[in-house]
């Protein structure tokens, strides 16, 4: 099988194309390198079957030639990150909306079944906790960017279902819950590589906020295993999936356990919003899965708990800083 995926050099899109390539799938990726990096995808080049394409998503013409020839299309490449969503709104908005217009417009256009990777940013200020998939969104106010990401996902996801509804598109969203694991950059506002290289380095941990806000980081492995699966599973066409863990801790919590992992001797700091992002932000105290669709879709369930996460992203963190 042929799989094109989008947004590939980065943190989750390359370990999705490292399985792929494993399983014995020829995989393109493209991606502008904007926010992934070609050394996420350092077991990839030069095995036979990869090809890297060095693009936008939103190129309609490059994009074209690359659908024409895939059997699946997984559909990663967006702005991400709180930090960048934050100061590039239009960027943010542009990239997650035009670029699932051309993806799915020519997933439709060659029958291709696609992935359309979304977020739990999508149920916004909800108190309904845990999150379940036909949950009504609750959204702040224009004036915080923060609910630009979560509003242009929600379009993401209203789209495909809707070439799904009028076309049979097959189609399938998986909404992300703080996925985290080896190779994710902490450039962006990610929490836990940004936790874990100040600990390596004995640095201050700032934690933005009381720390008192909670939240369930799936591992990246576990969020693999469960696109696929649901990718294999024609039932889950047209369907919206939470996917990560349930397993919840508070940011606070977090910074003490990575603390504790590494041996650090670091302190913690916590600081405001605005003296974090230069601006007032719009934020949620809990976010938290319920994966009861996803399981009974495809028998999901995370293998790995919190601490054998954190583990492998402190060796990896330990190994990179050298």
């Amino acid at each position: 099988m042929h799989v094109l995926i989008t947004g590939g050099a980065g943190f989750i899109g390359s370990h999705l194309a490292e399985r792929l390539l494993a399983g014995g799938d020829r995989v393109t990726v493209i991606d502008d390198l904007s926010t992934g990096s070609m050394d996420n995808l350092a077991a990839c080049v030069g095995q036979p079957g990869f090809r890297f394409v060095r693009d936008t998503v939103r190129n309609e013409l490059v994009m074209t030639a690359l659908a024409e020839r895939a059997d699946m299309i997984y559909h990663l490449a967006a702005a991400v990150g709180v930090q960048l969503i934050v100061d590039k709104p239009v960027h943010t908005i542009e990239t997650n909306i035009h670029g699932s217009e051309v993806v799915l417009n020519l997933a439709n256009k060659f029958r291709t079944p696609v992935l359309i990777a979304s977020t739990s940013e999508v149920y916004g200020k909800s108190d309904r906790v845990p999150f379940r998939e036909d949950d009504d969104v609750v959204y702040g106010c224009t004036g915080f960017s923060r609910w630009a990401y979560a509003c242009s996902k929600a379009i993401d996801e209203f789209l495909a279902l809707a070439y799904h509804q009028e076309n049979g598109l097959p189609a399938v969203i998986c909404r992300f819950f703080n996925t985290v694991g080896p190779r994710q950059t902490g450039a962006y506002g990610m929490v836990v590589p940004r936790f874990v290289r100040a600990a390596l380095r004995n640095e201050t941990i700032r934690i933005y906020g009381t720390g008192e806000q909670s939240r369930c980081f799936g591992c990246v492995f576990d969020v693999i295993d469960g696109v696929t699966r649901l990718m294999a599973t024609p039932s889950a066409h047209g369907q919206v999936y939470n996917v990560g863990s349930t397993e919840s801790i508070t940011i606070n919590g977090l910074a003490e356990k990575v603390i504790a992992m590494t041996g650090s001797k670091s302190k913690v700091e916590r600081i405001t919003y605005r003296e974090a992002y230069g601006r007032p932000f719009d934020d949620m105290m809990r976010r938290q899965p319920d994966l009861s669709r996803i399981t009974k879709a495809i028998g999901y369930a995370p293998k790995h708990n919190l601490d054998a996460t954190l583990k492998a992203v402190i060796d990896y963190e330990r190994k990179h800083l050298g």
